[in-house]
């Protein structure tokens, strides 16, 4: 049996007060729309199809390097350049934007051959596709 949700509520995530009937209830916690939103929206960095289908788009449209990409993407893009590599937590920081949206614009930039992830003693870099 689950407890009644009563006015105002909390977002799990962000702790955003809003009205019950505002909320969404999933697995006994209570999110707004946007973080609810987020947390189900993952794009897979490891998708094969995704990428072939991203580089053959690119291709057929005469897209290199960075054209075609957000403002977001060309400066997460150009960060991890001159940078050399960067963990995607410095990237969430740098441009405020959460881990999940750091990661799906990470899997975008991997399926257009843009960008990749490369082991180093201490943990995981974002670096150049070309690395």
């Amino acid at each position: 049996m689950t407890e009644e949700i009563t006015n105002p509520v909390k977002c799990h995530i962000c702790g955003r007060e809003m009205e019950k009937e505002d909320c969404i209830e999933e697995e006994g916690k209570v999110f707004c729309e946007d973080c609810f939103i987020e947390a189900h929206h993952k794009i897979q960095v490891c998708d094969p199809w995704a990428a072939y289908s991203k580089k053959a788009f690119r291709k057929e449209a005469g897209l290199e390097g960075t054209e075609g990409l957000t403002e977001l993407q060309k400066a997460i893009y150009e960060f991890i350049v001159s940078s050399g590599g960067v963990k995607k937590e410095e990237i969430a920081k740098k441009f405020q934007i959460s881990l999940l949206e750091t990661e799906n614009q990470f899997a975008i930039l991997r399926h257009c051959e843009l960008l990749k992830g490369q082991k180093r003693a201490d943990g995981v870099y974002l670096v150049p596709f070309e690395s």
